[in-house]
């Protein structure tokens, strides 16, 4: 069959976005439930700074599993569309040799096991992360919170996910199937030719790289998207990180700026490569017509620029809304808790350091596309 095991462990996107989500809940959902046995022992005086560390542990879970939970979703449809566009001869003929949709989809449920891997390794490291989290959680005043293990959890964070994007998957699968054999065969990607909003003499006025730029960019939107994640988890968990000394413990603001960084990194770097790999024939072309490699680089990866900028701006806005509500809403009734304003010199220093890595991105994938083989890509077409 043409899935296999082995093509759902390319999905390292969302095997990371699937660990980060169930670390974080893993932790704070245990640390719910064992706060919630101490509740005869809170007094009167520390009532509100309990409620609050239960306010804290589900508002937490909600929003950062809900949100995580969300972008696997759209990766994984992302990856499932990107290896069925890949494969369209092979499963046409497998279509051809009488195989249904529902039967060649049902091979898609390894594409859970992406997520598989990336629960139970990230409910791992959560439990095992524990000691520590607790003993940072733990303030002056409250009993202490003994650890327990509860089998609620790896169902909720392990066997369901795995069993709902297995679904997902599928479904998914079954969808994308829905087009004609002859198209498949001949590797169509789209059951319809698009019908461009622009006028043949529009064209005619732009130059030939910025044309390049948004056929490039209309071709694979969906990387856009990608693009502005990568630097939206770089803008918020960086900051947020950086800006919980006052807030919370050094050791959650470490844990949530690394999170930050290697969902920015890993995102970035599948958006890129999927990006270079699409347009593999138009640079090909554009060598082949005495382009410079800076040309290139430029009519292929600046048009996503804008989306960048977009997605470190949503961040710095999204981190200063989350902190705000936390200490404003949350924490409104503790008393000991510092007022919150937004962190100018942590935003300069966040984007100072999103400049230098993003150019850095860039200088790798242009080093990356002077490695293209002009003659293997004109001799295979």
């Amino acid at each position: 069959m043409v899935v296999s095991f082995k093509d759902s462990l390319k999905l390292i996107g969302i095997l990371v976005v699937s660990f980060c989500a169930v670390f974080v809940c893993t932790f704070f959902l245990n640390f719910y439930l064992d706060a919630v046995k101490i509740e005869n022992l809170i007094t009167e005086q520390t009532r509100a700074l309990y409620d609050a560390q239960l306010a804290t542990a589900k508002f937490t879970c909600a929003i950062s599993g809900g949100f995580l939970a969300a972008i696997a979703v759209v990766m994984l449809v992302f990856y499932i569309k990107l290896y069925i566009d890949s494969h369209l001869k092979q499963i046409g003929i497998l279509k051809a040799m009488g195989y249904s949709n529902g039967k060649i989809a049902s091979r898609f449920w390894v594409f859970g096991f992406s997520v598989f891997l990336g629960t139970v390794l990230g409910f791992a490291a959560g439990f095992a992360a524990m000691p520590l989290i607790y003993k940072s959680l733990t303030i002056d005043g409250l009993p202490h919170i003994e650890i327990g293990f509860h089998i609620v959890l790896p169902i909720v964070l392990i066997a369901l996910p795995t069993v709902v994007f297995s679904a997902i998957s599928c479904g998914y699968a079954y969808f994308a199937l829905s087009r004609p054999v002859s198209s498949m065969l001949r590797g169509e990607l789209r059951l319809k030719p698009e019908k461009s909003k622009k006028t043949k003499a529009d064209n005619k006025k732009r130059p030939f790289l910025v044309e390049m730029g948004f056929k490039t960019l209309g071709g694979k939107k969906s990387l856009a998207f990608f693009v502005a994640f990568a630097c939206f988890c770089y803008s918020a968990m960086v900051q947020m990180g950086c800006s919980m000394e006052d807030l919370s413990t050094e050791t959650m603001g470490i844990m949530i700026l690394v999170i930050g960084v290697v969902l920015a990194i890993v995102s970035l770097f599948m958006a890129l490569t999927s990006l270079i790999k699409a347009n593999v024939k138009n640079i090909a072309i554009m060598r082949a017509f005495g382009y410079s490699m800076k040309e290139c680089a430029l009519s292929v990866l600046l048009c996503y620029v804008p989306f960048a900028l977009i997605g470190f701006a949503m961040g710095t806005v999204y981190q200063f809304g989350l902190l705000s509500v936390m200490v404003n809403v949350v924490y409104k009734d503790v008393a000991s808790v510092p007022d919150y304003g937004f962190n100018v010199p942590v935003f300069f220093i966040t984007l100072a350091s999103f400049i230098i890595l993003y150019v850095a991105a860039m200088l790798f994938y242009t080093y990356k596309m002077s490695k293209i083989s002009v003659k293997e890509v004109m001799a295979e077409n």
